[in-house]
């Protein structure tokens, strides 16, 4: 008989998920975790009694209803609507974009004005749109490619539209509707208290060992369970042995402000290329807060190199196809080592769906 039933390498929201199922299960379960934190990238951390999204924004949106269920059993969610602004020039902008945003354009007002001005400004791609600044214009005009996306994109993945592949932007939403949720999902919200108390419930009835590198260690943590279940990245995994994934990074710089309101929204996009960050984040505004003070944070995409949390993977071609490598040596370890989450699968994941892979996960191999 092993020590634990299952090891679990990493402490987000897949990690959590399963835990959660296990120990319900009676199962023994250790987890492991190089960070100070449960909780991955959806910590918080309490700052003039505000709950502070440490790595961003994180709003919980789904359509899918048994997740919606899954996680206002362990967690009260409150009724948060994402709605940022993009802040373009000294002008402010709805996002996404709708009549709100077209209206303050272009001065119009109908639906039709504002599907013939973008019909006019997106024939000017012909044929397939060879790159993403194309497929932009393909997609929404030049007039709201050039103000609120080309900047922004350029800042995000630090190379020039016309150097991005098209399939980076499959769509950007456009709504002929007065409608600035940004999400067209059922169900959103943020749980009331932080989304710790979300992760503390799903870790509950875990051993946790936090400021601890599996990888360090993987020989000594293998022999003492049964199973395996890895949500680090996976080129880690298997020593870089072809080669290094590439990420996007992020950095952040918070701080508190000695004023009860700084911008009037949670989010807002600074759209032009000379703005180094991407966004604000006023945090109070996730749950309402009217504490006399606010806490922002600036967020600047940054090239990841290793050492530096990685934090969207850079899906083009070349990185596919290494990832697929490094999935088929995956294949092989069946039940003794299960991969998942963002990482392991070198996917970009909301949330929801995350906690809908480790059910999935969970059906496969805990029942």
């Amino acid at each position: 008989m092993k020590a634990y039933d299952y090891i679990l390498v990493g402490a987000g929201l897949f990690s959590g998920v399963f835990a959660h199922e296990a120990v319900k299960r009676g199962k023994k379960v250790l987890v492991v975790e190089k960070r100070a934190h449960l909780g991955g990238n959806v910590y918080c951390e309490e700052i003039e009694g505000i709950h502070v999204h440490k790595y961003g924004a994180h709003i919980f949106h789904t359509s899918d209803k048994e997740v919606w269920q899954y996680v206002n059993e362990l967690a009260e969610f409150n009724r948060y609507t994402n709605s940022p602004m993009a802040k373009y020039q000294g002008q402010m902008y709805n996002m996404p974009f709708n009549m709100n945003t077209f209206s303050k354009m272009w001065g119009i007002s109908t639906p039709q004005e504002a599907k013939a001005i973008i019909d006019k400004q997106r024939a000017v791609i012909l044929g397939e749109p060879k790159n993403l600044e194309e497929q932009a214009i393909s997609l929404v005009g030049t007039d709201i490619y050039e103000k609120l996306v080309k900047g922004y994109t350029e800042k995000q993945w630090g190379r020039d539209c016309k150097d991005l592949p098209s399939f980076i932007i499959r769509r950007l939403p456009v709504r002929f509707t007065y409608d600035n949720n940004y999400f067209n999902d059922t169900y959103q919200g943020i749980p009331i208290g932080g989304y710790n108390v979300l992760i503390d419930a799903l870790f509950e009835g875990c051993e946790i060992r936090l400021n601890t590198d599996y990888l360090k260690e993987k020989e000594t943590f293998d022999a003492l369970a049964e199973t395996i279940v890895y949500t680090g990245t996976i080129d880690a995994y298997y020593g870089y042995c072809f080669g290094k994934l590439e990420y996007r990074s992020l950095r952040f710089e918070t701080e508190t402000l000695d004023t009860d309101n700084y911008q009037g929204v949670a989010v807002v996009n600074y759209t032009e290329r000379e703005v180094p960050y991407t966004r604000i984040i006023e945090h109070k505004h996730f749950e309402f807060g009217t504490q006399q003070k606010t806490v922002i944070t600036r967020e600047y995409p940054a090239a990841w190199q290793e050492g530096m949390e990685p934090y969207y993977p850079v899906n083009d071609e070349k990185n596919q196809s290494l990832y697929h490598k490094y999935a088929k040596l995956a294949e092989k370890e069946q039940k003794r080592v299960i991969f998942g989450g963002r990482l392991a699968e070198y996917k970009y994941y909301d949330m929801d769906k995350v906690i809908a892979s480790a059910l999935q996960c969970v059906k496969k191999y805990l029942n």
